[in-house]
């Protein structure tokens, strides 16, 4: 269930209610792709204010397999996180092993990167897979179409995801999974062709899905062209449904989202950047690397995380430059924070009546650096 708290222009405050807790909204969610948020224990991502994170269809089918995991009580105690789960379908991975798989109207045939071994992931598939993995948000079954792409293609792409929507929803239904707590989101396709994206999310707004995503964006096209795809389908989007962005973004990018009225956001990019020695400020990245942070006694900045609360910038360069691993940790342990404390920070100016014009000098501030 998803009610809606409050809006400042179109920005919105909300809150969604599954079995494992509920998410206050505007929210980014820690990717844990393999039942795992790199570096970082499931204390950590507690400490540093995570309400929910997410795990890969594709990945925990291929390794160690869903039939383990549900042996093993479902994800969250595999996992040992009692928070809610988001899991993928798998279809952006499948997207990105291009020269490893054949779409078909049916379904997916693709070969594992492990070990060649020929697999097929159809809608009902990857129901089950989700199932048996007993996550809180299950996404469905999508294609999802590079950039660029003609529009012939991305036609069939789109008719394709919308079939798949159908049938999976479907499952889900007639087996009971929504009735047990558990969450579906459709996902929205179109590449950059705005009525390709109105005329999918119109039809999987007819399917009354507990939530939305819009997939997609983020592969490649400019930054410009992916708030272009966003806008298109937020007004589209049913008002009182959570709305979620895969696969994004940059902290400035993340607010722009806010303003048109989305709600859920993922990406790898906190845990991804601190493993090559650069977090985030409220000035932009810096890169521990450079030289003028070795005698520097400062924290990466004040913030109340265990990393800025304990360490100085020369500490956590000279772990960097000596290879220790407790380096990928800290920053991670940065990086996730700064990126749920600008969420929170969004919902409470949303809240305060006030949001446009603070996400504006934050953005502004972030880009223009030290």
């Amino acid at each position: 269930m998803f009610k809606l708290i409050t809006q400042c222009g179109e920005a919105r405050r909300g809150e969604l209610t599954t079995r494992h807790g509920k998410i206050q909204t505007p929210i980014f969610m820690p990717v844990g792709t393999q039942a795992t948020v790199k570096g970082l224990t499931p204390a950590q991502i507690h400490e540093v204010g995570a309400q929910i994170i997410l795990g890969n269809t594709y990945h925990l089918n291929i390794r160690p397999g869903p039939e383990l995991v549900e042996e093993m009580g479902g994800l969250h105690t595999f996992m040992n996180w009692d928070k809610p789960i988001l899991t993928d379908s798998g279809g952006f991975q499948v997207f990105s092993l291009a020269k490893l798989r054949k779409i078909t109207d049916k379904g997916i045939e693709f070969r594992s990167h492990l070990d060649g071994r020929k697999l097929f992931l159809d809608p009902k598939g990857c129901y089950h897979i989700q199932k048996s993995l007993d996550t809180d948000i299950a996404m469905v079954l999508d294609e999802c179409p590079p950039f660029p792409c003609e529009r012939d293609a991305c036609e069939d792409a789109v008719a394709r995801t919308i079939r798949w929507a159908k049938e999976f929803i479907d499952y889900a239904r007639d087996d009971g999974f929504l009735e047990t707590g558990h969450h579906v989101f459709g996902i929205v396709q179109g590449s950059t062709y705005d009525d390709l994206r109105v005329r999918c999310t119109e039809a999987l707004a007819e399917m009354d899905f507990p939530g939305y995503a819009v997939g997609g964006v983020s592969v490649g096209e400019p930054e410009e062209e992916m708030l272009k795809q966003t806008g298109a389908c937020a007004p589209v989007l049913p008002k009182n449904k959570p709305r979620y962005v895969m696969g994004v973004g940059t902290p400035p990018q993340l607010l722009k989202m806010i303003a048109q009225g989305m709600d859920m956001f993922d990406c790898v990019m906190p845990t991804r950047l601190a493993r090559h020695a650069t977090v985030f400020t409220p000035h932009g990245t810096l890169n521990l690397k450079n030289e003028r942070f070795r005698k520097d006694p400062r924290p990466i900045m004040e913030a109340d995380n265990y990393t800025c609360r304990n360490f100085s910038r020369a500490y956590l360069r000279h772990l960097v430059m000596a290879k220790e691993l407790l380096a990928h940790t800290l920053l991670s342990i940065h990086n996730v924070h700064f990126f749920l404390d600008l969420m929170a920070q969004a919902r409470a100016h949303i809240e305060a009546g006030d949001y446009a014009s603070w996400s504006a000098a934050w953005i502004d501030r972030y880009n223009a650096g030290e």
